[in-house]
This record gives C-alpha cells, structure tokens and sequence, in this order.
C-alpha cells in the first residue's frame, strides 16, 4: 500500500484540514442528516432496522441505529444508516464516481465513534473529511478498472475499511488487509439491473459501509485480504498522489430534489419552463424530453413504490409540471395516484442526443418542449441540475431544504438541535451530542425513551 494512503488515513489532523474544507464536511453533515430523518419513515430502512436488529446484535462493541435508538453491532449500525439515508435518495454525490461518498461514510463514521468511545468533535469532522477524499478517488478508481458498472456499495466498502482502521489504530500492515478485504468483498452490484427494476437494493451503500467495518475489525483480528488493487494499482496512482493538496469534498454535487441525478436535469427544465411563462399543468398537452443514455433507462412511468418513483424521469418530471416541486411527498405512494401527474407522465416522450451522451458523465444534460394545448412549443435551453460544484447551491438554500424533510418528521426543536450541533461540531461541541439528537425513533419526545437522552446542543 502506497505510504501516502496511510499517512492520510492515519495522520491526517483537525488542525491540518483548511476551513472551507471543515465547512463543507459540516454543509454535507447536515445534508445527510435531513435526508436520513426522511428516509428513516421508509418501508427500506423500517425493514433494515429490524433486519439489524435481529440479525447484528450488539457484541463487545456496539453503536446505537440513526433514527431507532436500538444497540447493534457497528457493521449493524453502518448498515442500517447507509441504507436509511439511501432510502430517500436526496443526498450528495460526485459526477465523477458517478455515485455517493457520504451516504456510505457518515454512518460508518457515527458508528465507530460510539463503538471505540473517540466522540471528539474534531475527530469525527477529520474522519468524515478522509473518507470525502477516500471515497472520492476510490469511486473513480473502481470506475476507471472495472468492467461492470456497479453501485457506489462497491468503493465505499474500500473507503469504510480505511476509516475503520484509522478508528482502531491499525498498523500499515493490517490497514492494507483491511481495504484488501473490503474491496474483495465489496458489494459489486449491477447499478443498471437496479435502474431498470428499481427495488430497495438501490445503490448498495448501506452494504458497502457494512462491508468496510466488518474488514476493519476483521483485518483487526488478523485476517487477510490485500491487496487491494484500486488503491495499489500503477494504473490509479496519480489518483491517489494527489490527496491532501487537491480537496475533492468540494467537488460533490447537491441534490434539490430526492430522485435520481439522472432525473434532474430534465425536472430543472420543466420547473424553469414552469416559473418563467407562469403555466399550470393543465395548459401543457404533453412533454417532449432530449437527454442521455442513462436518463432515458430510468422508464418507470407509473411507479408503485417509492423506489420506483425516485428511479424515474418521467413521473418526477411530470410532478414537477403539476406542483411545481419535487420533494418527498412526490415520491411518497399518495402522489402515485394523481391522474393529472399520471396523464403527463404516461405521455412524455423521450429521446437521446450524441452530444449529450457524449458529455456524461462530466456533465448530465437535457433540454425539453413543453407542447401547449394553444398550440405553442415552449423550448427549455440546455440545462444541468441545481446544485453542480460548478455552481454551487447556498449555505441558505442547503438550510432551507434540511429544515423542509428534517421539521415534520422531527419536530422544529429536534431538527434545530440537530443543526446547531452540526454547526458546532470541531469547536467544543462532541459528536456524542450529535449521536445524541440522533439516536431517538422519529415521533418520540427526546430523552423519555430509555435509549438515550438527549441534551440541548
């Protein structure tokens, strides 16, 4: 293993991190975690909780689960967060990787704080900042080597190993068997299979993170796996020569809305059509959409489950036609029956451009024709999805959008303390406050469970 990987994942400090760095691990913090209080309502993460909780019970080390108080195994815990916030998929991601850093690191993170008792505020932002840069060049890494295209599960499982061993004080040698078997046993999931039959394995984030602790712990007590050939590989290094001088935690996108990246560009059209010539749905006859490839798989016109609702071009686009928004009540069952929605949805047409194709994943492009019952054509320019590191959202706008999922589903006190703490995260405050506001099942006043009390941040 190249000493360079070592050296960050082990002596990589709070005060060697620039501030604007510290900033963005605390803007993504706080992303994931409204998109984790969504999520946790979510038949998946319901389900995966339970699953969890039967089946990775709390050994000599264990952590509480986001959102459910109950004690698991850390792998437990990490599984269970990964596959929550996955559950509703607003969450950040890199073009690039063409996947999710964070929805695998956070929780894999938050668990081995609490299972090895390191709840120092500045650690746990430092770890969350390795495992951007980690993960980030992982995701690549796998991506530039592979045959297949598969989930962000796959290069996350490599990412967790690393934090997992820098949790644990590894050595160089058993840091190296730790992201060895993690990446032999990472979840090398088919992505497209999930696109075109969108079930609850989505991106096998939670999975990946599960993957990534167990090797740590493994690799801890000896077992073997390197190496670990996207992080060893000639045909990666400069992927990895660069870290700690080029800071790839800045180059996530943010996601406006809980669908598909994919899906995005085409919704943004439609809104600005939308907003610019004040129309209402019933004005439009049908929609014409131009983008790539991978756009135009995500077909499900008429979804039946949430997950096929946020594997979807046309029916988020359609909704945002009809309500001018797309958030979780979009893709939440009770929009699944909207005949207007339906009607738009159903009749959208679609087509791929070479130059658009050409593009991805660099960029993710569409353009579409809004066919207005009066006759006129209305022709969106080329449009990207909000949110793009190019042209980053703001500060307020990433606020706004964790207080719209995180305050119906924890109350405005909860989801204030949530974000105060955040805020405060590296400067006094311990993650053991977050863990805190974090850990109570949604719709439970803090402190009266038993599970854990919380206290004011």
């Amino acid at each position: 293993m190249a000493a360079l990987f070592h050296d960050f994942v082990h002596d990589v400090r709070f005060d060697d991190l620039p501030a604007d760095v510290v900033r963005f691990a605390r803007r993504w913090l706080l992303d994931l975690a409204g998109i984790a209080a969504g999520g946790a309502e979510m038949d998946v993460s319901r389900i995966i909780r339970d699953h969890a909780a039967g089946q990775f019970g709390p050994g000599t080390r264990s952590a509480r689960m986001v959102f459910d108080g109950r004690r698991v195994s850390p792998a437990g815990a990490a599984l269970a967060g990964g596959m929550t916030i996955d559950a509703l998929d607003g969450h950040d991601g890199h073009k690039l990787t063409k996947g999710h850093v964070g929805c695998g690191v956070f929780p894999a993170a938050l668990a081995m704080a609490e299972a090895e008792e390191n709840l120092s505020g500045e650690d746990f932002l430092t770890a969350i900042v390795v495992g951007y840069e980690l993960g980030s060049r992982a995701g690549i890494a796998l991506h530039r080597t592979a045959c297949d295209y598969h989930t962000s599960g796959a290069w996350i499982a490599v990412t967790c190993a690393a934090l997992g061993a820098r949790a644990l004080g590894l050595d160089r040698d058993r840091t190296r068997e730790a992201i060895g078997i993690a990446e032999y046993h990472g979840p090398r999931s088919q992505m497209m299979r999930c696109i075109d039959h969108p079930t609850m394995v989505k991106d096998g984030s939670g999975w990946g993170a599960m993957t990534g602790v167990s090797a740590a712990y493994l690799a801890a007590d000896g077992f073997t796996g390197a190496p670990a050939i996207t992080v060893e590989g000639d045909d990666v290094a400069d992927l990895w020569a660069d870290l700690g001088d080029r800071w790839r935690i800045f180059e996530q996108y943010y996601k406006p809305h809980p669908v598909c990246r994919w899906a995005q560009p085409p919704l943004q059209a439609v809104l600005s059509l939308r907003a610019a010539h004040d129309l209402t749905s019933d004005q439009v006859e049908r929609i014409e959409v131009a983008t790539f490839h991978q756009s135009v798989r995500l077909a499900t016109r008429a979804p039946k489950t949430t997950e096929e609702a946020q594997y979807s071009t046309a029916f988020p686009t359609a909704a945002a036609m009809v309500r001018g928004q797309v958030g979780p009540a979009e893709v939440a069952p009770e929009a699944f029956a909207d005949p207007e929605i339906l009607r738009l949805s159903e009749g959208m047409t679609f087509s791929e451009l070479d130059v658009y194709n050409d593009a991805f994943p660099a960029h993710r492009f569409a353009h579409v024709v809004l066919h207005l019952r009066d006759g006129r054509r209305l022709v969106s320019g080329r449009t990207e999805a909000l949110g793009d590191p190019e042209n980053p959202i703001s500060d307020t706008a990433l606020r706004a959008k964790f207080h719209a999922i995180a305050n119906p589903r924890l109350g405005r006190p909860r989801a204030d303390a949530i974000e105060r703490t955040i805020d405060n995260l590296g400067a006094g405050t311990g993650v053991d406050r977050l863990i805190e506001h974090l850990c109570d099942r949604i719709g439970m006043a803090e402190g009266v469970n038993g599970l854990c009390q919380s206290k004011s941040a």
